[in-house]
């Protein structure tokens, strides 16, 4: 089976490109053979339609809090809210979720998905910092106009198979908080390689095929680059592909989402996050 993952970003450029890891999987060992960039959107939708069979893993959040949807009278299912979002444009999309933000309380500004709070991640209303509504601003129409199927969001029949990716959940299993990306404009830290190395080395140990069910064929030279690489573009890409792989395997079984998602807002593929967390009950 075909498994890509992909680390993506709101504005790709040659010089800060999306990185897409191309691996091939047989059930027991996930082979990462390329990592390739994609320098502008064109080439992500080229990907997006390339024949099948394949499954990506893409790390950027493919919904919104349902809060958020509710609260603004958004249409109340994903590929309704997500037409609605492209139709704002950029500059309407992020004027609403900024005034929106702006009229709440201290402490409730910013909601999370019941998978964020699952996984610890960001909300996908953050515009600024690692701006991850961005991404899904740029990332989920794009994923709405293809023809592919979106798990658990717009599941068809489709062989092509998308899933939502979350690199940090696999990353933390070996470098216990320690942060592991370089800022390129700053001198590289000694620490943050040292935890890509670790993360590596965590990919190519037992307990990674504990945990994920197969192991992992990186070669020598690609391990090497990616312990180098500050950014860890490269390295967040395989680790998508991973996330990808397992929910592959999972496949006669919804790819390992809970059958309780909120089908509104999705959900992120890891074997860390097999169960719906609490909710965080705002109104």
């Amino acid at each position: 089976m075909k498994v890509l993952g992909m680390d993506f970003t709101s504005a790709p450029t040659k010089r800060k490109p999306i990185s897409l890891a191309v691996c091939a999987f047989d059930g027991e060992v996930l082979s990462v053979l390329d990592v390739q960039s994609l320098h502008d959107f064109a080439a992500f939708e080229e990907t997006l339609a390339a024949d099948g069979p394949w499954i990506a893993g893409i790390d950027f959040p493919f919904g919104q809090p349902r809060h958020l949807v509710e609260n603004l009278g958004w249409p109340g299912a994903w590929d309704g809210y997500v037409e609605h979002v492209a139709s704002l444009g950029k500059q309407g999309f992020e004027g609403a979720v900024r005034a929106y933000s702006a009229a709440r309380p201290p402490g409730d500004k910013q909601h999370r998905r019941a998978v964020d709070i699952a996984a610890n991640s960001r909300s996908p209303m953050m515009l600024a910092g690692v701006p991850v509504g961005k991404m899904f601003f740029q990332g989920a129409p794009r994923l709405l106009a293809s023809s592919c199927s979106i798990v658990p969001l717009r599941p068809t029949a489709d062989s092509r198979v998308i899933v939502e990716a979350y690199p940090a959940l696999v990353a933390r299993r070996w470098t216990v908080g320690q942060g592991y990306k370089s800022d390129a404009k700053k001198k590289r830290s000694e620490a943050k390689t040292a935890a890509r190395r670790a993360i590596i080395a965590g990919l190519q140990s037992p307990d990674f095929l504990e945990i994920y069910g197969f192991s992992l064929d990186l070669s020598d030279d690609r391990a090497e680059e990616m312990t180098w690489e500050h950014s860890a573009d490269s390295l967040d890409a395989v680790l998508c592909a991973v996330q990808a792989a397992w929910a592959y395997a999972r496949r006669s079984t919804g790819f390992g989402v809970p059958s309780d998602c909120d089908l509104l807002e999705g959900w992120i593929v890891d074997p860390g996050l097999t169960t719906i967390g609490p909710s965080q009950g705002f109104s």
